[in-house]
């Protein structure tokens, strides 16, 4: 929890972020996720000031426990001092105890947003999903938090002016605003007319313009001219390379000039970013191009043959490509 300090911005964790939202739809059947396809409700993580403390605190918890489908689970919510916003001890239920740090007795507004982060917790330990390290598992749970529908709570609790800042959550705003966007094309739904915070507004279309991006890349038909001119100058390079003296990797297989190496100029000088598609040639030798899904980012693997459309094996997400 950044309170009153510098709030990292950016996109710092955005691999591991994807790498969370590939590792839910991997962990989670296509009907289950389906089902979280309306987020948390305003009015059902209201909490104003006259409302008791413990019994508003209890009644908010039920609420996010009932939107991750735990109806046998019960948080047992207390207060006390802490560096962290919340913490949860993670048993095998069916109560888990949760604490929440002694400011949230005075901004009660923000109760759900770390009740969000804390059961999500609960959740992918009933599901036994998991990252190996700590730093990458708060990230999982973000992601999570957010892609399932309770954490445009978390991106309403930032807060940023010229003398003071909030920030509940792992990731930064501009990540959560990206995870809150790759629902919200699934989803069709604008978490944005639920913010109270002009900041988490911002961050959400910044997410969101980064989100786009995913799918505006080539091999996809809605990939810009400046990406289909490079697209097409990376597959007739590997188109040439696919001779008896590409060099072979470990496994045998034979690689092209890879597109891969295209951000790494020979004369030491950064260049533009590696392309997120690579092309090899399968077992018969003919050239088939490697891709992510925009949705749940697995990638996918097509023959090189010019207009297909594609459905992605893992989210069931129907794309239109050129390849």
């Amino acid at each position: 929890m950044a309170n009153g300090g510098p709030v990292e911005h950016g996109f710092p964790h955005l691999d591991t972020v994807r790498a969370a939202i590939t590792a839910l739809y991997k962990r989670l059947p296509y009907d289950t996720v389906q089902t979280f396809s309306a987020s948390v409700a305003p009015a059902g993580v209201a909490f104003c000031d006259t409302d008791d403390l413990y019994l508003g605190a209890q009644r908010v918890a039920r609420e996010i426990v009932g939107h991750f489908r735990l109806p046998d689970a019960r948080l047992i919510v207390g207060f006390r001092e802490m560096t962290h916003a919340a913490n949860v001890e993670l048993t095998a239920g069916p109560e888990y105890f949760v604490e929440l740090n002694d400011r949230f007795r005075t901004h009660r507004g923000d109760i759900g947003a770390a009740l969000a982060h804390e059961v999500a917790h609960v959740y992918l330990h009933r599901i036994d999903l998991a990252f190996p390290t700590t730093a990458e598992n708060e990230i999982l749970t973000d992601t999570v938090t957010a892609y399932l529908g309770a954490g445009w709570l978390l991106l309403d609790a930032f807060r940023e002016d010229g003398v003071s800042s909030q920030k509940l959550g792992y990731l930064t705003p501009e990540e959560f605003g990206y995870v809150l966007a790759k629902r919200a094309l699934l989803f069709h739904e604008d978490p944005s007319a639920w913010f109270t915070s002009p900041q988490a507004y911002t961050a959400y279309a910044k997410g969101m313009a980064r989100a786009r991006r995913d799918e505006q890349q080539p091999p996809l038909t809605a990939a810009g001219w400046a990406g289909r001119r490079r697209y097409a100058h990376d597959r007739r390079k590997a188109t040439e390379g696919r001779d008896a003296s590409a060099p072979r990797s470990p496994s045998g297989r034979r690689q092209t000039s890879g597109p891969r190496d295209a951000s790494v100029p020979q004369n030491g000088t950064v260049g533009p970013p590696a392309p997120p598609y690579s092309f090899d040639p399968d077992s018969a030798g003919h050239l088939r191009v490697s891709f992510p899904c925009p949705t749940c980012r697995q990638r996918i693997r097509v023959p090189v043959r010019g207009r297909v459309r594609v459905r992605c094996g893992l989210c069931r997400t129907v794309l239109e490509c050129d390849t």
